[in-house]
């Protein structure tokens, strides 16, 4: 073994570990010495969002002790900003296996060092986490989830006062503090307890009249009060608020997936509880078939990420992808607030750089302010923030399923969500549409936008570095043409320039740094590489676009620009 991963085992087997971790570390050693080296090679990064990995022992593991130190770093920093002020935090947990156990720990090491701590009675949605920062009036917030993860993973992500995940300066200053604790020693892992208060009914009351307070069509949900809903949780979060919510709003026939309403970390009944994935989704699509439902609807374990099933124009029931829900829901929120007399003039919508240009589209013609921002909410929160007294956000989202809708939630929501999904659904048939009808209706109008997303995973140790040298290849390397169609722009959001290909022009793009590039082709075609700041992946994004001139051309216009999509993927050899 390698005498720097031996030196870090050595170091658990001989300091203040508790007996049942130093046992497990011996195991490794006799059974699977190479899981060891995994487990202890590195320190678990703690990246501008926080922590993610495997549970286990071991500093690149999830563990009281990775999570403690991680913990104690984030206090530390915040004694540091906020001095003798009195310092709030709140702490969430999903339905994750030893979620709880690292909430309460990450509670206990916030109260030992002096911060008033406010911890969620038992696991509730990640955007109940956000609101409930920004409604207590907290310094910060943690929630202990891997989202989307397997079983295998955890993970911890930091919130600033802003209900927002942290970004520049405070997610390098805290990453700076986490790496400063060299010693779980330095670790306060009790003495506060009375600093913690538990926290729950009041805080979903608040939300949930937060959430209905958000709809914009309530009496046509008082006439379609009998849309037929399914919804499934993935054995997450959701559970403890959607169903709520829409009898809030006003919906009565609402059938949840009882296969997959109890939460539990090991999701039973899926191999990755994720609602971008289609198996994910299956038994709700039959739960939804059989009843012959109106929408299908799902969110992942923390209830962040939603998922959404329907009926296209041949009446056979297809899930949505990501672009093509957020362009649903974009104009929806544009076209309904306009019609309601509800628009304002300095209106704003937000979405990433790798999400569908139909909504800048569709925004356009609107004539409203459509932004662009890295991938991730922090950085829509972020927008919200700047322009806060001068632009009115109406909605925000990205290609990978997430959605907000109102700016007193500042992280991707799935429970308000599924609710603006269900009201859409019901306005439509009001209008003897379904969503997918109406999803047609927008391509004519604003264009023929197809997506499609590659993501190629790369373990171990080896990955990262695999996964670098690609970006490396196509910064160096641009290629010259892509599926017969010339590179026309090369957009690098690391070195924050853009380039003309064919004139060498040159401009500097404004975004923070981030290790994405961008392909512009002759024929409007956008691909985007972007490693995973969470995974080890690298994720390629797709994007074609044609006109469509009417309804009965859809399925034909649909296959050419797939057709393309493929080609494309040939071309450059990611298949």
């Amino acid at each position: 073994m390698d005498a720097n991963i031996q030196a870090k085992v050595n170091e658990w087997l001989n300091g203040s570990y508790d007996q049942a971790t130093k046992d497990e570390i011996t195991r490794l050693q006799k059974d699977t010495p190479d899981e060891l080296a995994d487990a202890f090679y590195r320190n678990l990064e703690f990246g501008t969002g926080g922590l993610r990995g495997i549970m286990g022992v071991g500093t690149n593991r999830m563990n009281k002790y990775t999570v403690g130190m991680a913990t104690q770093g984030f206090a530390n920093y915040l004694r540091k900003t906020y001095g003798d002020q009195p310092v709030k935090v709140v702490i969430g947990h999903d339905s994750r296996n030893n979620s709880r156990f690292f909430a309460e720990t990450t509670a206990n090491v916030f109260a030992a060092n002096g911060i008033q701590v406010y911890l969620f009675e038992a696991l509730r949605p990640t955007p109940e986490l956000s609101f409930a920062i920004r409604t207590l009036g907290c310094q910060a917030g943690v929630v202990c989830t891997a989202s989307h993860n397997p079983k295998e993973y955890n993970g911890y992500k930091a919130y600033w006062n802003d209900g927002g995940q942290l970004v520049p300066p405070h997610d390098k200053n805290v990453i700076h503090e986490v790496e400063a604790i060299s010693n779980v020693d330095e670790v306060k892992f009790t003495g506060g307890e009375s600093l913690i208060t538990l926290i729950g009914k009041d805080t979903d009351e608040a939300y949930i009249n937060m959430v209905k307070g958000l709809s914009v069509y309530p009496e046509v949900i008082s006439k379609q009060h009998d849309l037929k809903i399914v919804y499934t949780p993935i054995h997450g979060t959701g559970i403890m608020l959607v169903p709520a919510v829409l009898k809030a709003y006003g919906f009565t026939n609402v059938t949840v997936v009882e296969e997959q309403a109890t939460p539990d970390g090991n999701f039973p009944t899926v191999a990755y509880p994720n609602p971008e994935e289609a198996d994910a989704m299956a038994i709700g699509l039959k739960k939804a078939k059989a009843l012959d439902a109106d929408i299908l609807t799902g969110t992942d374990p923390d209830a962040d990420r939603v998922g959404v099933g329907v009926k296209n124009h041949k009446g056979d029931w297809v899930l949505m992808n990501g672009n093509q829900t957020a362009v649903l829901a974009f104009a929806y929120a544009i076209e309904a607030r306009k019609k309601k007399g509800l628009a304002q003039p300095n209106d704003m919508v937000i979405k990433t750089i790798v999400t569908s240009e139909m909504i800048d589209e569709v925004a356009k013609q609107n004539n409203i302010s459509c932004y662009n921002v890295l991938t991730g909410f922090k950085w829509i929160a972020e927008l919200i923030k700047e322009k806060e007294g001068k632009e009115n956000y109406v909605i925000g989202g990205e290609e990978s399923f997430g959605l907000m809708t109102g700016d007193q939630v500042r992280d991707k929501d799935a429970v308000s969500a599924v609710a603006l999904l269900c009201e859409m659904a019901a306005y439509e048939k009001e209008q003897g549409r379904t969503l997918y009808d109406k999803l047609i209706e927008l391509y004519i109008q604003y264009g023929f936008f197809l997506e499609h997303l590659i993501s190629i995973t790369k373990k171990g140790m080896r990955g990262q570095e695999e996964i670098a040298e690609m970006m490396q290849s196509y910064r160096n390397n641009p290629p010259a043409t892509i599926n017969g169609s010339a590179v026309v722009q090369l957009l690098d959001y690391q070195l924050q320039v853009g380039k003309n290909l064919k004139t060498g022009e040159s401009w500097d793009i404004t975004l923070p740094k981030s290790n994405v590039l961008q392909f512009v082709l002759e024929d409007g075609t956008k691909i985007s590489a972007r490693p995973s700041g969470t995974e080890p992946k690298i994720k390629f994004y797709f994007s074609v676009n044609t006109k469509l001139a009417s309804k009965d051309q859809f399925d034909a216009t649909y296959a050419e620009l797939e057709n393309r999509i493929k080609g494309i993927i040939t071309d450059m050899k990611l298949k």
